[in-house]
């Protein structure tokens, strides 16, 4: 198990048709009847060939929306056999958990492969929060998240990896409290997931994250920072629920950075007090 040492978490112009030589013209009088009005102009070769291209436009639009039964795009939802399948990120109509937790993570997943997603996004976000650095904090989310076998074994490694030197590294104090002052910010941000193998038993999901860690404050040596990572989580069914049994982490898929301008840390510790965290579920 890796847990990481940054807590990672137009049209053209017509023709001019009104054109001529400047010579002046005289009109006599039909003799066989009443005087004749101007002879009526032709239509320029621009506008007739303008027209052309239009009329040709407007066909090929028409062709290319016909929809027919016979079409390979063409989405039959009333045969429950060629029904589109639901898009990864779409909700699935199952309520997602039944009732948040003790922890503030929610509890009561389906037993479905959407089921074991959402609880390995809403998990990737526990293993990444500030309650995660005490030892009262990781014991109540650890009790919820982990399956019973796995407990006291990965309690143990926690407890190692978050110890007094780990914390130091990161700016905080032994209780994980910033040394600098200001406020300590940990959240991981689940950008989509993925089921890489499924039995009615066990799941194994992957979560990509991106995540804020480091500490709001001016005099700050560990300045608030963003993470890229892949939670890599074994989810076992038991007691009526997903619950972990291994995970992993490793590094991306990172993006390129944006160009946006840094904030102070004083807008990112207000931002970090005035917006809440999110649960994920579908």
């Amino acid at each position: 198990m890796s847990t990481g040492d940054d807590h990672r978490y137009g049209v053209p112009p017509l023709p001019d048709d009104y054109g001529g030589t400047g010579q002046t013209r005289t009109r006599l009088p039909d003799r066989a009847g009443p005087p004749r009005g101007p002879a009526p102009r032709r239509p320029s070769r621009g506008l007739v060939i303008i027209g052309a291209v239009v009329a040709l436009l407007i066909a090929a639009i028409a062709f290319a929306n016909q929809d027919t039964d016979d079409s390979p795009t063409h989405r039959d939802t009333t045969t429950p056999a060629k029904a589109p399948a639901a898009a990864p990120t779409t909700p699935t109509g199952t309520k997602p958990t039944q009732s948040p937790g003790p922890t503030g993570i929610p509890t009561g997943y389906p037993h479905s492969q959407t089921g074991a997603q959402s609880a390995g996004a809403n998990y990737a976000v526990a293993l990444a929060s500030q309650a995660m650095l005490t030892k009262d904090g990781r014991e109540k989310l650890l009790a919820q998240l982990l399956v019973e076998d796995q407990l006291a074994p990965l309690e143990a490694r926690f407890d190692s990896v978050y110890s007094a030197d780990f914390l130091a590294k990161i700016g905080l104090d032994p209780k994980g409290s910033p040394v600098d002052g200001g406020t300590y910010v940990s959240r991981a941000m689940p950008v989509g997931t993925k089921t890489t193998a499924y039995t009615d038993t066990e799941a194994k999901v992957e979560v990509w994250c991106t995540s804020l860690s480091g500490t709001a404050s001016k005099s700050t040596t560990h300045p608030v920072t963003t993470t890229w990572y892949t939670t890599v989580l074994t989810l076992r069914w038991e007691r009526d629920d997903w619950r972990i049994a291994a995970f992993t982490q490793k590094d991306g898929p990172t993006p390129v950075n944006g160009d946006g301008t840094v904030s102070t840390s004083e807008e990112i510790e207000k931002a970090v007090e005035e917006y809440g965290g999110f649960t994920y579920a579908r």
